[in-house]
């Protein structure tokens, strides 16, 4: 059984940060660029942290398979990014925020890390300003803010509906400054393919440069991984085409428990599909729901143009189920309440597979211009992808698959269970719980690259003084980097007939079917049977063109896609030992009277945290026990 010692420091939860800070031990800036670092992503999380430790002294390595960091998924972040400012004067604090994220992930987070996150929230906001984000302003020059979902206050600063590039381009520009200084080497257009640890320790990555198919190695005293999250495994989904777990999972491989995979979540607000073949779903943005309102005709046979429908036959479902939040209801409640309606008939558009987003309202009482300044550019997308202005008729949405809450378990100061080895971001699992609540996504980015793991990798360096990275060509370096050859040269040797999108697209649909919005026994079970049948036949039919000692992005599919066949084998027995319904994990045994989740405190209050066994089919299911000393566990209820 694998120890997990979240390390939570003593004393009052206002304290706990700042005591740790005090606490932690430290390595004085001439000793710094005596130590390697390797970051891999370079997102908002990895971003912050290589620029943050490069700016500090130590000498830091990152890593992207993009070709420039500027491409990393964290753009696609663009409704906004929560700080507790109160800016509003609305009754909005740190306090507020910290119990806002716990009862909107359900009861299922930390309440240390949660905490911390809301209290550094306010530095973040400050940091993104001075390095030129432009974000929203009022008339008189002050930041704006807006309201997301899960909230009753406005705590979301945002820039129109771009927010993420934004933040991403004022990342880049420091990390670039550190690049040009000497103090960061980047490596583009390079793919994690394992993880190497020596003596119990993370000694550093094996990674294959995806133009020349070479396979090479890299040491280093500490590693921080900020790869992002799984969504893809249900192969629709808001996530970019190539967003993937291979860098997670061969660290799970090697030991880094991997924790709740089950929580993943479904977005309300995205495109619906068009047809059978399409390989990407579009997120329309949470911001659209401050003026946005969403129904559906009363009558399940209205096939009226929504325009011709009266107000008396249309039926605002959010407003009427959750009054006090309305269309602001969290992710994973909106989107359970938009499959009832469309599961009841009453979808609309030509496959009948959405609901009404409609800004009728809001452009009569604010003014279009009002509504084309607020969210123009995410109109303009709509209308490019549909052909349908939404200043003319409203938009049709549907819930996808979009961030993932599960990750790699780690502790307070972001480490995994393997000494050395870190994950911030979406690749872990430490803030949101069973949901995430809109505009947190890049909060934890980058608070966990800005303002976390800088202050607490030095507490496993310190003690390290003296040593030297493990050489590569050490045998377990030697060893990591055979294997990976060899992997990829047997995937190439198949020569089946099925291509890793083909297989790639029967899985997600399993996964889709099974372990979506909802989950049973059954389903479960059926999925558990299938996948493992599924996976075999990937592995003797599948069908990679070209070698694997040049570019081929077929080739880098198929590795990943084996990587989401064990993935998925996890997250589904995940969801189907979790025998409670809770956030974004929803069991259909287990519900109230009127549809929502029943939670069990007294038996699933706990992180299920898994070890690799070398079976994928069996893994080891660790507990850690989840305790709140400040906040009282409750039904939690947005009516």
């Amino acid at each position: 059984m694998l120890h997990l010692d979240a390390k939570i420091p003593d004393g009052p939860l206002d304290q706990k940060w700042t005591s740790y800070k005090f606490e932690r031990k430290l390595v004085n800036p001439a000793n710094r660029r005596k130590y390697d670092i390797i970051v891999v992503g370079t997102g908002l999380a990895g971003g912050a942290a290589a620029a943050t430790l490069a700016e500090q002294g130590y000498r830091v390595k990152a890593f992207t398979f993009h070709d420039s960091p500027r491409r990393a998924h964290s753009i696609a972040a663009q409704g906004g990014i929560n700080a507790a400012k109160n800016y509003k004067a609305d009754g909005d604090s740190v306090w507020r925020l910290f119990y806002d994220t716990i009862k909107g992930g359900d009861f299922r987070s930390r309440e240390a890390n949660v905490y911390r996150l809301a209290e550094v929230s306010v530095n973040i906001i400050d940091q993104m300003v001075a390095q030129g984000v432009p974000f929203a302003r009022e008339y008189g020059g002050l930041l704006d803010n807006r309201s997301f979902g899960g909230a009753q206050v406005s705590r979301t600063f945002y820039a129109r509906g771009q927010t993420g590039q934004q933040l991403l381009l004022g990342v880049y520009q420091q990390m670039a400054r550190q690049v040009g200084l000497g103090n960061i080497e980047l490596h583009n257009r390079t793919e994690l393919v394992d993880v190497v640890v020596v003596d119990g320790k993370a000694a550093g990555i094996v990674v294959r440069d995806l133009v020349t198919g070479e396979v090479a190695s890299h040491s280093a005293h500490a590693v921080i991984m900020a790869t992002g999250g799984y969504s893809n495994v249900f192969y629709l989904s808001t996530n970019a085409m190539t967003c993937n777990i291979t860098a997670d999972w061969r660290a799970h491989r090697k030991g880094a428990a991997f924790a709740n995979a089950c929580f993943t979540q479904i977005h309300p607000t995205c495109i619906p599909q068009s047809d059978d073949f399409q390989s990407k779903l579009t997120l329309m943005s949470e911001s659209l729901r401050n003026d946005g309102r969403l129904w559906v005709p009363v009558n399940p046979d209205d096939t009226r143009s929504p325009d011709q429908v009266p107000e008396s036959e249309r039926d605002y479902f959010l407003e009427r189920r959750y009054p006090s939040f309305g269309n602001l209801a969290p992710r994973d409640i909106a989107s359970r309440a938009v499959k009832v309606e469309v599961d009841a008939g009453k979808g609309v558009g030509p496959l009948k597979n959405g609901v009404y987003l409609d800004f009728s309202e809001a452009m009569e009482r604010l003014g279009v211009d009002t509504i084309r300044e607020r969210y123009g550019n995410l109109f303009e997308m709509y209308e490019r992808i549909t052909g349908e202005s939404p200043y003319k008729v409203p938009m049709r949405i549907y819930p996808a698959p979009h961030y993932t809450m599960g990750g790699l378990w780690v502790d307070y100061e972001l480490m995994t269970t393997i000494p050395g080895l870190y994950s911030a971001g979406e690749a872990n699992f430490s803030d949101h719980g069973a949901n995430r609540l809109g505009a947190s996504a890049l909060m934890q980015g980058l608070a966990d690259g800005y303002f976390v793991l800088p202050n607490t990798v030095s507490n496993y360096l310190a003690p390290q003084l003296g040593t030297r990275p493990v050489p590569t060509d050490h045998p377990e370096f030697q060893a990591a980097e055979a294997a990976a050859k060899a992997r990829y040269d047997g995937y190439v040797a198949i020569g089946g007939t099925k291509s890793p999108d083909r297989f790639h697209l029967e899985l997600g649909r399993l996964m889709w079917d099974y372990c979506g919005m909802e989950r049973s026994r059954a389903g479960l079970e059926k999925a558990l049977a299938e996948i493992p049948a599924l996976h075999e036949e990937f592995r003797k039919d599948l069908r990679v063109t070209g070698d694997a000692h040049s570019l081929n992005q077929t080739l880098e599919k198929a590795a990943r896609v084996d990587d989401f066949f064990e993935l998925a084998q996890l997250t589904c027995l995940d969801a189907l030992t979790r025998e409670e319904s809770c956030g974004g994990h929803f069991r259909v045994e287990h519900q109230t009277p009127d549809g929502e989740a029943l939670r069990d405190d007294e038996h699933f209050a706990h992180v299920a945290a898994w070890g690799w066994t070398g079976d994928p089919g069996q893994p080891e299911r660790n507990v850690e026990p989840l305790e709140f000393e400040n906040v009282h566990l409750a039904v939690r209820s947005y009516k």
